[in-house]
């Protein structure tokens, strides 16, 4: 199966290495000197999850990615908030370079990489109700649209999610694609239990769906958000600012 996969390159700017599949496209990055630090935009907004998590909450359950890309994710749920953390990546070769080139730690026990098509981890291999953060971010080489966005792989993901737990995908809010890949993730999470931030300068969007997760008062949530970057701020968590960028989901925004 690897001869069908695309092959795996790096390049460097201005301290930041680059990781492509193949092609001119960024597929993740890290700051050389400061790799805990979290450096491309969407990926930073992907996090906003934890606003819905109780700030004593944070670090408790499990953690699970979808994509691994240069595991900026990945190094923060395993080294930041210490959550036993599982990666499901379907390219060997990726998950190599993440860990020659993106301090991924494997062989840490906390630690679980999985070399599985995301489909079908979840179909077959996914323990449910598990998880308390998924992070979903699977696009090939061309970058156009994510791999895998049917209403049956949401429903795996929402399935995989213990009770109060919370999923982040990364989708492109520009593009008429976004509405659609929207409404199936309301179709099966519940409009309620939906949020998007606004997309970033590139067009991704990051969206946020819970698993009967109780939106806290505006007052809770300014308090989380300010715990969060007085402990995560430096490594590229703005909360403050994603409480001025999300929105909760609304059937209009299938036809906009």
């Amino acid at each position: 199966m690897s001869e069908d996969l695309p092959p795996v390159t790096l390049s460097e700017f201005d301290g930041v290495r680059y990781l492509h599949l193949g092609s001119i496209w960024v597929q993740g990055a890290m700051r050389i000197r400061s790799p805990q630090k979290i450096e491309l935009d969407y990926i930073q907004r992907m996090m906003a999850s934890l606003l819905w998590l109780p700030t004593e909450a944070l670090g408790q359950g499990r953690a699970v990615q979808l994509g691994l890309g240069a595991g900026a994710i990945t190094r923060f749920t395993h080294t930041q908030l210490r959550m036993p953390t599982t990666v499901v990546e379907i390219n060997p070769f990726v998950v190599e370079v993440g860990k020659r080139w993106f301090h991924l730690p494997l062989g840490d026990p906390r630690l679980s990489v999985e070399c599985l098509d995301a489909g079908r981890w979840l179909r077959e291999e996914a323990p449910p109700h598990s998880t308390q953060l998924l992070h979903v971010d699977l696009y090939d080489q061309e970058a156009a649209a994510p791999v895998l966005d049917s209403e049956d792989f949401y429903a795996g993901c929402r399935a995989l999610l213990a009770e109060g737990g919370l999923m982040s995908v990364n989708l492109f809010g520009r593009d008429a694609s976004f509405e659609r890949s929207a409404a199936r993730i309301a179709g099966v999470f519940g409009a309620d239990q939906v949020w998007s931030l606004r997309p970033t300068r590139e067009g991704n969007t990051a969206v946020v769906a819970g698993r009967g997760v109780t939106v806290p008062d505006r007052q809770t949530l300014e308090a989380r958000a300010a715990a969060l970057e007085k402990r995560f701020g430096a490594l590229g968590l703005p909360a403050r600012k994603w409480l001025r960028m999300v929105r909760p989901y609304t059937a209009a925004e299938t036809t906009r």
